[in-house]
Formats: C-alpha cells, sequence, structure tokens
C-alpha cells in the first residue's frame, strides 16, 4: 500500500521484477486491505469476511486473482474460486480482489502486458511518509500522463511502520463510529493519540 497527494495506492510488484503496478483505489477500498493485512478484528464481519464465509459455506474457496486487463486507464481482475464443480473465474474490481486475497493465501497474479504498460521502477519509490492526508483518489484507475501523481510522491506504508497502525486505526475508528460504539471509538482514538 502507499498514499500519494492525490490518493491512495496499491503496489503490485511480480516476483522477480524490477517494476511495480500502481492501482489507484478509493480510501474505502484501502481500509478493507489495511483491515485484512493487519488481521484487525472486526465485532461484525465485514463485507470481504462475509465473502470468505460464504465461500466456506459452500464448500470453496479462493485459489488466487488475477489483474488481466487494463482499459480506459481503469484495471479489470478476475477472482478465481474453486468449489465441489472445479474452477470458475468472477470479474471483480482489483481492490476487491486485493482485500479477499490479504485475508487468505491466494495468489495474486499480474498480466505481462499490464507490467509493459503500467509498471515502473520500484526504485523511483521513496519511503519517506507524506506531509499531509492523501485525497480520495480514483477507484482500480491508473495515473494519467498529464497532471497524475509522479511515482516519486508515493510513500510505501510497511507493516508494523507508525503509518500502518495509524491507517488501520483510522478504520477501525470509521467502523466503531458507524457501529456507534462510542467507547470502543474514544480508546481507539486514545491510541492513535499515542502513535509517534
Amino acid at each position: 500500500m502507499a498514499q500519494t497527494d492525490q490518493g491512495n495506492v496499491v503496489l503490485i510488484r511480480p516476483k522477480g521484477s524490477d517494476l511495480v503496478v500502481p492501482i489507484f483505489i478509493g480510501q474505502l477500498e484501502t481500509q478493507a486491505i489495511l483491515i485484512g493485512l493487519g488481521r484487525v478484528e472486526m465485532p461484525r464481519p465485514l463485507t470481504h469476511d462475509l465473502i470468505l464465509s460464504m465461500l466456506a459455506t459452500l464448500e470453496a474457496s479462493l485459489v488466487r486473482i488475477e489483474i488481466r486487463d487494463l482499459r480506459d486507464r481503469t484495471f479489470f481482475a478476475n477472482v478465481v474460486l474453486r468449489g465441489l464443480e472445479g474452477e470458475v473465474s468472477i470479474d471483480a474490481r482489483p481492490s476487491d480482489a486485493i482485500a479477499l486475497a490479504v485475508r487468505t493465501t491466494a495468489e495474486v497474479f499480474v498480466s505481462e502486458d499490464i507490467v509493459e504498460m503500467a509498471g515502473v521502477p520500484v526504485d523511483m519509490i521513496r519511503e519517506s511518509p507524506p506531509d499531509e492526508a492523501p485525497g480520495s483518489g480514483g477507484l482500480d484507475a491508473v495515473p494519467e500522463a498529464d497532471g497524475s501523481p509522479s511515482i516519486e510522491d508515493v510513500s510505501v506504508l510497511r507493516r508494523g511502520s507508525p503509518e500502518f497502525e495509524r491507517a488501520v486505526l483510522n478504520a477501525e475508528l470509521e467502523n466503531a463510529i458507524e457501529a456507534e460504539d462510542y467507547e470502543r471509538a474514544a480508546r481507539i482514538r486514545d491510541r492513535l493519540k499515542e502513535l509517534p
């Protein structure tokens, strides 16, 4: 995960590649992925957790996700499931597919054509924290050539870093407020204040 001045980004790096594919996603999608990465316990199942519970009940599992196409600056993905009848591939937004994958052991595949079209050198990504909160960004979009965020403006959120923990806690805080659990929200707010 990464942040730019223009929004949140998922960085997909194929094994053995010196390129990453930046996929811009919205704030809610970012929270869903961070909650999955952080293994955050929620009082009630979120949408992606519900989907995985349903799959398990139906004796199906998530095998892999495939980021397969890029058209008009929009990425397209498939979720590949295995059930009693074999494998089935379902169209999905990459952000939703990634939110499912981080909750399981499913692998993420990205088309070589997409890596060639949208990939940027990994050494152009800097690891400094952002100066201000990101904007909402587009959903599953690749940046435009004109006026787009520079990959040099991207900072990686490392698991275990204060920035990562802050992002996970902010997602928990929003969910607590939405559930009107103000006592829990106050505890999360206090934990946020303690972060460096």
